[in-house]
């Protein structure tokens, strides 16, 4: 069986989805790529299968187009998204979906999520921002595949980092988080969806979208990632 132990982990991230309550149902899907060999080759979750009963012999294997290298299930109907994000994202390891509620919400609203406060700072290198909405043309020539195209123009047209901003609101869908293993994915889906949490109780209660100052958030950024970072342990 090809790549056991980016199975392991990506089972792993696909139950945490479940477990944390990041997507009801057969909702989201978690991947991780390994871009050890000649080929980068992609483990995804199968599509429809309930978290529960997955086996690390259901995952599929694909390489960056997408072809089959193993596996007997059809891979999650989101894998175009994934392997676009791969190609584009060379530095991410690890690709999370959710459908959580209030992430949701902000992408169904079509709006960016403001940095009202330090724990946002902590994790996002500014606003979490959202994409466009696709054309009519994008959806009819290839849905899925430009999900993702539209998620890589939002940070080219913005200068975006995807490590410092490590997830996406894609408009009137869902969010996407990444990080540099799928652990770590599952990590930032989670932290996404508790500012979103925060962020939309904090406008209700009249907070601004300008959000909090600059220097304050680029401080909390800078202390946790920077090059002269304070948090955690060395």
């Amino acid at each position: 069986m090809l790549l056991s132990s980016l199975r392991e982990q990506v089972l792993h991230a696909n139950r945490e989805i479940a477990r944390r309550g990041l997507a009801p149902h057969t909702f989201g899907n978690a991947s991780g790529i390994d871009r050890s060999g000649h080929e980068p080759l992609v483990v995804i979750k199968p599509s429809g299968v309930v978290y529960g009963a997955l086996t690390p012999a259901d995952l599929v294997v694909t390489d960056l187009d997408g072809k089959i290298v193993e596996g007997s299930l059809r891979p999650s109907s989101d894998l175009d998204t994934h392997t676009c994000l791969y190609r584009e994202f060379p530095q991410i390891g690890g690709i999370v979906h959710t459908h959580s509620e209030f992430a949701t919400s902000w992408a169904q609203a079509g709006r960016p999520i403001p940095c009202l406060g330090t724990t946002h700072a902590d994790y996002f290198h500014g606003p979490v921002p959202v994409t466009e909405p696709l054309t009519a043309e994008e959806v009819a020539e290839a849905y899925v595949r430009n999900t993702g195209v539209v998620i890589v123009r939002r940070f080219k047209s913005e200068g975006l980092d995807p490590i410092a901003v490590p997830g996406v609101l894609v408009a009137g869908h869902a969010p996407f988080a990444w990080g540099q293993s799928a652990a770590e994915a599952v990590e930032t889906a989670d932290v996404l969806e508790y500012i979103a949490r925060l962020a939309f109780r904090s406008v209700l209660l009249g907070a601004s979208d300008s959000g909090i100052p600059a220097y304050v958030s680029e401080h909390h950024f800078q202390r946790k990632h920077g090059p002269k970072a304070t948090y955690g342990q060395r």
